[in-house]
């Protein structure tokens, strides 16, 4: 009987690993708002709200994309996205319960910066050394480099902001970077845009603290023409999801017990139809009931 359970843990790590979690995401055309998914094993997703949006856009011409939701240090929810494809914004709100959410505002971030012509995909993470949050994203100012970098700015309230500056630049174009922290260090996981030679794949870099410095640790972790990554720990395994958006266009996962050598889930996973680019989230059974009973 032993060897048989071992045998399952195995085959199927994500089944000895309940634990709620939560996936926000959104679908094309990217004007319909933000989604949820709950599951407890990080591999099987069930569509919340009927597979509505849980969150609509609250203005015109307002784009959700890329959607990123953390816990804070009081207990509130907070939630970034990508505003519109061209612009020097990002879009904020916040919530209490993940349930009912605040106005949606936008952050001027880039505004200060000449030539900036996007703001795309931010990430929050509170850095409680400083009792601030970074603020993470994409944006291309073509006075000071070729494509995309990430930038970042510091904020203790989501009203006041540090000017923005370089947050990692390996030398060439990157978008779409997250940060995972573990084993008392912290992995940001990018997207390496280079196209000639074809890279366009997801890589991974480590750091000592969350601001870096970053010292790139593996080639590429996926094929090409991969994007759009978010990394999670479920149970003794790390996953990073991503969008793969050329044919086969479809949301992928990859799975590694070190951070270095990664092995392809796909097939082990059953995700959200049409789910693209975004953010996973733990959270307690209580959370998980009030998010499957419905907004």
């Amino acid at each position: 009987m032993k060897r048989l359970a071992v045998l399952a843990l195995a085959l199927f790590p994500a089944a000895w690993a309940a634990e709620p979690m939560l996936f926000v995401y959104f679908k094309e055309p990217a004007n319909m708002g933000v989604f949820y998914a709950t599951s407890n094993d990080g591999y099987h997703w069930t569509p919340a709200n009927g597979g509505k949006p849980w969150l609509p856009p609250g203005r015109p011409g307002e784009l959700m994309r890329d959607p990123m939701i953390t816990r804070g240090p009081d207990g509130e929810f907070h939630m970034v996205w990508t505003w519109a494809w061209r612009g020097q914004t990002i879009a904020y709100a916040h919530s209490p319960d993940l349930v009912h959410w605040s106005e949606q505002t936008e952050i001027p971030l880039m505004a200060g910066v000449p030539g900036a012509t996007n703001t795309w995909a931010p990430e929050i993470y509170w850095d409680a050394a400083k009792s601030k949050w970074l603020i993470i994203w994409s944006s291309t100012v073509p006075s000071k480099h070729d494509g995309n970098r990430i930038y970042h700015s510091f904020t203790s309230d989501f009203k006041t902001f540090t000017p923005p500056e370089i947050f990692f630049d390996p030398g060439y174009w990157v978008i779409d970077a997250t940060i995972l922290h573990t084993r008392g260090k912290y992995y940001l996981v990018f997207k390496d845009e280079r196209a000639e030679p074809l890279h366009k794949f997801i890589q991974v870099a480590e750091g000592s603290t969350l601001e870096g410095p970053w010292k790139i640790i593996t080639g590429a972790t996926t094929e090409s023409w991969s994007e759009g990554p978010t990394a999670i720990q479920v149970g003794n395994d790390y996953i990073i999801y991503y969008d793969h958006y050329r044919d086969p266009k479809r949301y992928e996962a990859i799975r590694s017990t070190d951070l270095l050598h990664w092995t392809p889930v796909t097939d082990q996973m059953d995700l959200p139809a049409n789910c693209k680019h975004g953010s996973f989230l733990k959270i307690t059974e209580e959370e998980k009931k009030r998010i499957e009973t419905g907004p």
